[in-house]
């Protein structure tokens, strides 16, 4: 993916930025706390690099934002770069250790921990935050290490059933998504058998190497991907009977209704029921947005498309991955009070607001309760208190760098058995998770 970048430059000469420009001195630093006595006479520049999620579904919240800090901050220059999530780590490691790192970082749920054992983040005080006292815990939690917080909470991701309610419609006389598997299973073999003459056309669009979701079944069936034994070690369990029915049971789903290439990612899935090649996917809520996204999607399918609860195998729910994105200050920013202002703005109660109202999950409870009751958002809000969340290990960054999920799933739907790959795959995390990354 291609990183894009976007530049906010604010003071009185105009700065170009790559996405590894480093930050430049000329302010005291902080603790975190917040501004100093005199913020418009501070000086300075603080960099910050967001995921381009935001530049594509919420680039009015930054701007705004970034408005306010150089209405706040007039003489402190703000560079903003827009980092892709496939190489972000890669180019993220890289200026950490040339000493180009940014002030603020977007760091995914699943990536706070590698940062924070590594001493790459620096403590912010979780207080002086909006909504604090009632951030989903599964969030805070990522961010909290040692009874100290090393990340604030930006946003939350819950994985729901995006439909083309048209196409079910026409399929099977119900533009409802069904709520138990055995009816979707159902529902889906109609698809198939009224588009049957387009070989491409996937009833359910569920990409091979998309490990959330399959993880998503080991937790329906009562497996793990690791566990914290008596030792004191954690080591993987993809290869215990539960584990093994979950994928299994994803791969078996896999094969029977996604007929476009088993090795693409779930990267652009939306793309698919965009172009007319599938009538549902499992993905964020926010990715139903993208299906009718000018550019992106297509604006005449605003009306067919709807999310629902994902139903799983044992006549529940299928467990969400609790999903996410946090916010960091790097240790060895010289503007660890500006970077956390710049936090304090992007994550404050307008802010989550702002997020809200596009349907995105917000990083609390107060907010997120009315969106369990909205139709676009009740699936995903009304699954965050039951989602499952990757080990708080180590070495779990270098797990997922490693891609050892997909690369297993791709092995088992390449046609290895699932025995061996599980076999291998926990193998492969033992020699990874336990040693910080």
């Amino acid at each position: 993916m291609k990183t894009r970048q976007l530049v906010a430059t604010f003071g009185i000469m105009a700065l170009a930025v790559g996405t590894t420009a480093c930050s430049s001195s000329g302010s005291p630093s902080g603790d975190g706390t917040g501004a100093a006595a005199d913020p418009k006479n501070l000086t300075g520049t603080v960099t910050v690099w967001l995921m381009d999620d935001a530049q594509k579904n919420w680039p009015d919240l930054v701007q705004r934002v970034n408005d306010d800090f150089a209405a706040k901050y007039p003489k402190v220059n703000l560079r903003l770069a827009y980092q892709g999530w496939a190489d972000k780590v890669t180019k993220l490691d890289k200026a950490l250790a040339d000493g180009n790192a940014p002030d603020v970082v977007e760091l995914g749920n699943t990536e706070t921990m590698k940062y924070v054992l590594s001493g790459a983040l620096a403590p912010v005080d979780r207080t002086t935050f909006d909504n604090s006292d009632s951030w989903i815990k599964a969030l805070a939690n990522t961010c909290t290490y040692q009874d100290k917080l090393w990340c604030v909470p930006y946003y939350a991701g819950a994985r729901v059933a995006i439909y083309n309610s048209v196409a079910l419609q026409q399929a099977t006389g119900s533009a409802d998504f069904p709520k138990t598997e055995a009816d979707l299973t159902a529902a889906l073999d109609k698809v198939a058998d009224k588009n049957r003459s387009d070989r491409s056309y996937s009833p359910l669009y569920l990409p091979g190497p998309y490990w959330y979701a399959a993880m998503s079944y080991v937790a329906a069936y009562g497996g793990s991907i690791a566990k914290f034994d008596s030792s004191g070690n954690w080591h993987g369990t993809l290869h215990d009977p539960k584990s093994q029915q979950g994928i299994s049971h994803f791969a078996d789903l896999v094969r029977k209704y996604n007929k476009g290439d088993l090795a693409v990612n779930e990267q652009n899935q939306y793309e698919s029921m965009a172009r007319g090649r599938t009538a549902a996917f499992y993905g964020n809520g926010y990715e139903a947005a993208g299906v009718t996204a000018p550019g992106t999607g297509d604006p005449g399918l605003k009306d067919a498309v709807k999310v629902a609860t994902m139903p799983g195998p044992d006549g529940k729910p299928l467990p969400t991955f609790i999903g996410g994105s946090d916010l960091a200050v790097t240790a060895k920013s010289p503007q660890v009070a500006l970077a956390a202002d710049w936090i304090r703005m992007f994550t404050s109660t307008r802010s989550q607001q702002a997020l809200a109202d596009k349907d995105i999950l917000p990083n609390n409870l107060t907010q997120l309760n009315p969106l369990k009751n909205k139709p676009n958002t009740a699936a995903a809000a009304n699954a965050v208190p039951d989602a499952w969340f990757t080990p708080l290990a180590p070495g779990w960054g270098a797990v997922e760098k490693q891609k050892i999920l997909p690369d297993m799933l791709t092995a088992i739907l390449k046609g290895k058995s699932v025995d061996q790959a599980t076999k291998e795959a926990d193998a492969a995390i033992d020699q990874l998770i336990n040693n910080p990354s």
